[in-house]
């Protein structure tokens, strides 16, 4: 987008929208996208090969993290959540792209405050979820359940917390999703077999040294989770847990590979703490178009399918009442984000959490046949380096990332290969009073380079065996003697 256009854009999400393009049918995918594509029979409603999808959720809460049903850790978020702040965001969000749904998730102390702000605020997000396909659901332990909870207490908040949402609603209503932060395997296997519910936001990929929670070590689009750990792609039938782990926000692949966010943050992407609160309304929206491009362009290209996400908490309306953010709340930025992505990509669609995440478990039973790939060049900021290229391959064995300095034409050298194949455990429910920070997985080279063994190497200094279970999968990145293939497919080429 010009500087032009984007001034443009901003003066239309000020002046309320006059100038935002309106929304455009879906068509058919571009020439180039269709050679990836493999046809499905014609059903009601859309199908996830072939379309780029786009899912947007926010969460309702009272504390800043509510660690337990009756414990909780930062900033009280009380008088920055009343029904003005919904609607301010709902319209806004209409203001981008009119028509879109989105998903609510209450925290548990959310559902149960009875002071009138709160249950004016419940009110008003029931006559959405009536009235425009809104879903609303639960969100246990402020993103971290597990860290503070034991397993069996968050399976006792998840049952409760979704019959307090039913009851809420009215009318036999069940949400089709959680949104949970982290979750370990044994809480997703609750939400599947005791729940009945089998879309779960259930990790946050890449972070790590970040808030209140680490969970570094599984594949950025959907899978289903192993019965060892939340962040493993399940093996076969018997490890297999029936709810589709999704990840909450879409991030820059370039930014993922720091750790913690005193440099630059490893969360920046989509988000919008990272954009346009931190960086700025023009800055943020070049990073948030950037990230969204490498997946509705290139990811597209190369999967057949593409789904960007984020969760923008309700609290960031009028959060720089609290928080401070420069006098921010990135709401112009929203609308310019959203009415970009309505420009550049016409056919794109806006689906609830669980919509989006059923549509995948009606096309993939297993994880055996998912394969993803991205390729993704530095926006130019924050630790995207405009320099940088990285390759990530995702499937059932193994993530493998690959990276190199385009400008100075270097070879690639392996920054991740983390292997899903060894077997894998979460660590044990935290005792009460304390707090279990790190569920990573990180086993052979992890992308934050946080160990020795993490340094970046070539392909060929791996071992014969590791070359050997890259081979299988992608045999034009290791040629038959040893040497490392640079070759891309065309679609890996700009």
């Amino acid at each position: 987008m010009s500087r032009r256009g984007f001034f443009q854009l901003a003066a239309a999400a000020s002046v309320g929208g006059s100038m935002l393009p309106r929304l455009v049918a879906a068509g058919p995918p571009d020439a180039a996208a269709s050679t990836a594509i493999s046809p499905l029979a014609i059903k009601t409603g859309p199908q996830l090969m072939g379309n780029r999808f786009f899912t947007f959720n926010t969460v309702v809460r009272v504390r800043q993290i509510e660690t337990s049903r009756n414990e909780a850790s930062g900033p009280d978020e009380s008088s920055i959540h009343n029904p003005q702040e919904a609607r301010t965001f709902r319209e806004t969000v209409d203001k981008g792209w009119p028509g879109a749904p989105i998903t609510w998730a209450f925290s548990w102390l959310a559902l149960k405050d009875q002071r009138p702000n709160y249950r004016d605020l419940r009110k008003l997000v029931v006559s959405y979820q009536k009235e425009r396909g809104d879903e609303i659901t639960f969100i246990p332990g402020g993103f971290f359940a597990n860290m503070y909870n034991s397993r069996e207490q968050v399976n006792r908040d998840l049952h409760d917390g979704l019959r307090m949402v039913s009851d809420m609603v009215g009318g036999g209503y069940r949400p089709k999703s959680v949104i949970a932060g982290f979750l370990s395997a044994e809480n997703l296997r609750f939400l599947a077999e005791e729940e009945g519910i089998h879309v779960c936001q259930g990790n946050i990929w890449s972070q790590y040294a970040i808030d209140n929670g680490d969970g570094d070590g599984s594949i950025s689009y959907p899978y289903y989770p192993s019965r060892e750990h939340f962040c493993k792609p399940a093996q076969g039938k018997e490890d297999r847990i029936d709810c589709v782990n999704l990840d909450g926000w879409t991030c820059d692949f370039l930014n993922a590979r720091f750790p913690g966010s005193s440099v630059c943050s490893s969360r920046q992407g989509v988000g919008p703490i990272e954009t346009v609160l931190r960086l700025g309304t023009e800055p943020g929206t070049k990073e948030m178009l950037a990230t969204t491009a490498a997946h509705f362009d290139r990811g597209f290209q190369l999967n057949g399918f593409a789904w960007v996400t984020c969760i923008w908490e309700l609290c960031l309306v009028e959060g720089r009442k609290i928080y401070g953010y420069k006098g921010r709340n990135g709401l112009d930025g929203m609308v310019i984000w959203l009415s970009e992505i309505r420009r550049r990509w016409p056919e794109a669609k806006c689906v609830t959490l669980g919509e989006f995440g059923l549509l995948w478990r009606e096309r993939f039973k297993d994880n055996s046949r998912i394969n993803y790939r991205f390729v993704q060049r530095g926006s130019g900021i924050g630790g995207s380096d405009g320099d940088m290229e990285i390759r990530w391959f995702m499937n059932q064995d193994f993530r493998l990332a690959l990276l190199r300095n385009r400008k100075a034409d270097t070879p690639e050298k392996v920054i991740d290969f983390t292997r899903y194949d060894l077997k894998a455990q979460e660590p044990r429910d935290p005792k009460p009073g304390q707090h279990t920070r790190n569920w990573s997985l990180i086993n052979r080279i992890n992308q934050k380079g946080i160990r020795p063994e993490d340094q970046p190497v070539p392909i060929v200094q791996l071992t014969a065996d590791e070359q050997a279970i890259i081979k299988r999968r992608y045999p034009e990145l290791i040629k038959g003697n040893g040497k490392t293939s640079d070759k891309r497919t065309a679609n890996e080429q700009e």
